[in-house]
């Protein structure tokens, strides 16, 4: 330990997100590039699940129709997909929507980073499976996807395809996307630093980099 150093200020940060939203994906890129120019913070993510697409059911929904129905059609989606790709290549996020044929579910995804927290790994899970879905099209909706990504983070393969294969905290996640209508949070990503201070939207590093100075400010004369 360096004397010298000052001590770094300790947040918690809960990060209410999907897997299959686009500008979670950004949004999260963006935290981790507020937090890298912050060595002065040490963060604690919490990844709380919130679900976009809860009826679409195990085989997902054909992306075109789920696409008029949202996004209220192709041209308007084609600009969205173009902006967006812009604002990820700055991320090194190589969207390509064009894999993406059904929007899928993504509960047993978020069951996936809640088993991967056991092992310590759920924030290379979450960046692992928006990855896998948004720049190479996997179907993060199915298990044996699910089953060989967990394996890959270190997750014991027997034990993980019984868990996906059950029930288990498919409760807990559907607890956490109802608390989250509840706060009053109906769009993704929402960021909420030291359960106190909240944002919503893929802010930009420096407005996420405000809010951490509040939070820090706060907690010096708290």
């Amino acid at each position: 330990m360096n004397v010298l150093s000052p001590p770094r200020a300790r947040l918690s940060i809960e990060v209410v997100f999907d897997l299959v939203c686009p500008w979670c994906f950004l949004g999260i890129r963006r935290l981790r590039r507020a937090l890298r120019s912050r060595p002065d913070v040490m963060a604690d993510m919490v990844w709380r699940p919130f679900l976009l697409n809860p009826d679409a059911g195990v085989g997902g929904i054909q992306r075109s129709d789920y696409i008029a129905r949202r996004f209220g059609g192709e041209d308007r989606t084609r600009r969205l997909h173009t902006t967006l790709a812009e604002l990820g290549r700055v991320e090194d996020i190589a969207f390509r929507f064009d894999l993406l044929h059904r929007s899928v579910s993504s509960l047993d995804a978020h069951r996936l980073v809640r088993m991967a927290a056991r092992i310590g790994r759920a924030d290379e899970a979450v960046d692992r499976l928006f990855t896998g879905y948004f720049t190479q099209g996997l179907d993060i909706g199915r298990q044996d996807v699910l089953l060989s990504l967990g394996v890959s983070l270190g997750l014991e393969q027997a034990t993980l395809h019984r868990f996906l294969s059950g029930n288990a905290e498919v409760e807990d996640v559907h607890a956490e996307n109802l608390r989250a209508h509840r706060l009053g949070i109906n769009g993704v990503p929402c960021f909420v630093v030291s359960g106190r201070h909240a944002i919503a939207g893929a802010q930009e590093p420096e407005v996420l980099e405000r809010l951490l100075d509040i939070a820090i400010t706060e907690g010096e004369f708290a």
